[in-house]
């Protein structure tokens, strides 16, 4: 029996999100392999949650004592959306340990999760994204110069921030400035980008004997854009596979495993793109994707035939081996 920590909470604006994918995957753990332990982490706080009660984890080890037992871990399956797992920090303390993880290293978490560094990366490597503005707390918001590099209408985001949280569609000039105010709320740095006009669909892929790519989700947001309403209250429509021709299709899942395999990622990933005239653009790549009942893993899992026990099961093994 393997001893499962399965890390949650966090500090950003994903923390439900985090809780809500935390529970599905101890829900669909195989209890008779694994013992899997519910992780919360917040701030400097690091807790195991075991029947109501609230363990103290001792961070040297990654261990607890309950009683006269010391615990301690096999594993861990990363459930905790933003900072500070998918920017890559706690992977280091785990590295310095000597525990394993279920997600990407700190150095390609760092990387993924900075969105204007993981395009300039992923440009370097030949794959297509959106033209893109660069904006940093404290700098002169200079319209003009921004408007001439990424055009109207355009993308506001944080540029370390998941799950859509403050980002705005830009149709006016005059809306810009507002925008990045809105993206301040949740990161010092804003990513202003180029809208894409086209098909978005997202693509999950992880890894066990083999790498395997699942079908793409097409996703169709009742909203102006795949926002957080449209993601996780049902005001959206997300069809998996997508109803796109299967050449794009199939390109969609090559150069999903050529991002996976040339990045060095690991573990379940889901990388998200906008089809443009047959041409699929990244848009973001998702290192700790959303596992609550809501999200597009899930779905696209049970589409290629898996329950997510097996997929849980298959990423713990591939990851202890």
């Amino acid at each position: 029996m393997k001893n499962i920590a399965i890390i949650t909470g966090g500090n950003s604006a994903e923390y439900e999100i985090s809780l809500q994918s935390a529970k599905v995957v101890k829900a669909n753990l195989c209890k008779e392999k694994y013992n899997g332990i519910i992780v919360h982490i917040k701030d400097d706080k690091w807790e195991a949650l075991i029947e109501k009660e609230s363990i103290e984890i001792n961070k040297f080890d990654f261990s607890f004592s309950k009683g006269e037992k010391k615990i301690c871990f096999d594993l861990v399956f990363m459930a905790l959306h933003g900072a500070p797992a998918e920017n890559g920090e706690l992977q280091i303390k785990l590295d310095a340990i000597g525990i394993p993880y279920s997600c990407c290293g700190a150095i390609e978490s760092a990387i993924t999760f900075n969105k204007f560094k993981c395009n300039e990366y992923a440009k370097k490597l030949g794959f297509q994204c959106a033209e893109s503005y660069f904006y940093r707390k404290g700098e002169k918001i200079i319209t003009e110069k921004i408007l001439q590099k990424v055009g109207l209408p355009c993308f506001v985001k944080p540029n370390a921030a998941g799950s859509s949280f403050g980002i705005s569609k830009v149709e006016k000039k005059e809306e810009l400035k507002n925008a990045i105010h809105i993206a301040l709320e949740h990161d010092n740095e804003v990513l202003i980008e180029q809208f894409i006009k086209g098909t978005e669909v997202s693509c999950g892929i992880f890894t066990h004997s083999k790498v395997e790519v699942f079908a793409p989700t097409e996703i169709v947001s009742y909203n102006n854009f795949f926002d957080f309403e449209a993601k996780y209250k049902g005001l959206s429509d997300e069809i998996t596979p997508a109803r796109i021709p299967e050449i794009e299709s199939r390109k969609v899942q090559e150069i999903t495993k050529n991002i996976y395999q040339k990045m060095g990622l690991k573990g379940i990933v889901r990388i998200d793109f906008i089809i443009m005239k047959t041409i699929p653009y990244l848009i973001e790549i998702n290192t700790i994707p959303g596992l609550s009942t809501e999200s597009i893993i899930p779905k696209q899992a049970k589409q290629a035939g898996y329950k997510l026990s097996e997929l849980f099961e298959l990423t713990i093994e591939n990851t202890m081996n």
